[in-house]
């Protein structure tokens, strides 16, 4: 995930640029969920009867320490479905891994919202629209309302709160008012996921890649905007890493001094990071380089986690410096910054990992 606003800030404040520390960790928990939404990457619904039991996920909790997991996300489904979700994530957080939830909101109650506090040190819920456009795409009506009541009990709790929104061609021409809801709302942070095509979210249409330009454009303009004036969310966008290069373009027009600060921050970043700083688990205990993986590593209920990230035949060629990457891609200058995008979308579009991304917009970038 590209930080937009952090690597803004942090080049404009001139603070020494380093690799992030330690992995990611996204935990798909459950296939349980109360919704059925269009863009579902898990294809989520009924619980599945291979999921990993508390004592497994338990077991897991000190391998993701020992590997060195910093930051655990807590997904689904909806993990709220999940009775354990709460010990399992105080289970993280006394091995020193801060926990993130990232819910549709809809289970999230005062009852429970106490517990929620005290297990996790941010909650995303997912606003993927005008209320019309969101309801649609998650398949319930009224889901919009109560997501959004979610979201403001957690902030008047004092939790760190996020908007997360899916772009895909359903839910574009919705951006500027999530923006707009985020802003009017003060939540601090908006998170923007570019569409993969895994699970159900292989049957529903993207955005084209000019449209994808624009839409991260008016990201990078609104997270200059409101760094300029000392306010405003941060801005954060996912599976889609040519986003650094344009942030770069935009970056450079008004700090033409810091440009080559913020060049050699998203070089340190290095762009995809599936497999290498980032790894996911999902219900039934597979191993992936990322949610949206359809093959796996390894299966966790027959080997250990440090042996399945050592051994992976598929994560190695994943860390490989230069890339293995092919077509445009491997000719691309900015390939040290972005890292190719997204793997799981070049599958699902072309059956091999290590293709181009036919959804890059980098041929129209002017940097």
């Amino acid at each position: 995930m590209l930080r937009i606003s952090e690597y803004i800030r942090h080049s404009l404040q001139g603070h020494p640029a380093r690799p992030f520390p330690g992995l990611i960790l996204i935990w798909n928990l459950t296939r349980s969920c109360n919704l059925a939404c269009q863009h579902c990457y898990a294809s989520a619904g009924k619980a599945d009867p291979e999921e990993l039991s508390t004592a497994q996920a338990l077991d897991l909790v000190p391998q993701l320490r020992s590997l060195g997991v910093r930051y655990a996300i807590l997904s689904g489904g909806e993990p709220l479905a999940r009775r354990d979700l709460f010990e399992l994530s105080q289970a993280l957080r006394a091995q020193g891994i801060a926990t993130s939830l990232s819910s549709n909101g809809l289970l999230i109650t005062r009852r429970n919202l106490p517990r929620i506090a005290e297990s996790f040190d941010y909650v995303g819920i997912s606003i993927d629209g005008r209320q019309e456009v969101h309801d649609q795409f998650r398949g319930q009506s009224g889901a919009w309302a109560r997501s959004l009541a979610a979201l403001r009990m957690c902030h008047e709790a004092g939790l760190k709160v996020g908007v997360r929104f899916t772009l895909s061609a359903v839910t574009a021409s919705s951006l500027p008012d999530v923006i707009a809801l985020t802003r009017q709302e003060d939540f601090p942070k908006l998170y923007i996921s570019h569409l993969v095509y895994s699970g159900r979210g292989g049957s529903l249409a993207g955005v084209t890649p000019e449209q994808q330009r624009q839409a991260t454009t008016l990201l990078v303009e609104s997270a200059l905007d409101w760094q300029a004036a000392g306010e405003g969310p941060d801005v954060v966008t996912g599976n889609n890493e040519a986003d650094a290069v344009l942030l770069l373009e935009r970056f450079q027009a008004r700090y033409p001094d810091q440009a080559e600060d913020l060049r050699q921050r998203l070089r340190v970043w290095g762009g995809n990071q599936a497999g290498t700083r980032m790894l996911n688990v999902d219900p039934r205990g597979n191993v992936k380089p990322d949610p949206f993986f359809v093959d796996s590593a390894g299966n966790l209920k027959e080997r250990t986690l440090a042996d399945i990230w050592s051994q992976s035949e598929l994560l190695q060629q994943l860390r490989q410096r230069p890339s293995t990457l092919k077509g445009p891609c491997s000719q691309c200058q900015y390939l040290d910054i972005c890292n190719g995008n997204s793997r799981a979308r070049s599958y699902a579009l072309s059956g091999d990992y290590f293709q181009s991304d036919p959804s890059c917009f980098l041929s129209a970038c002017t940097v």
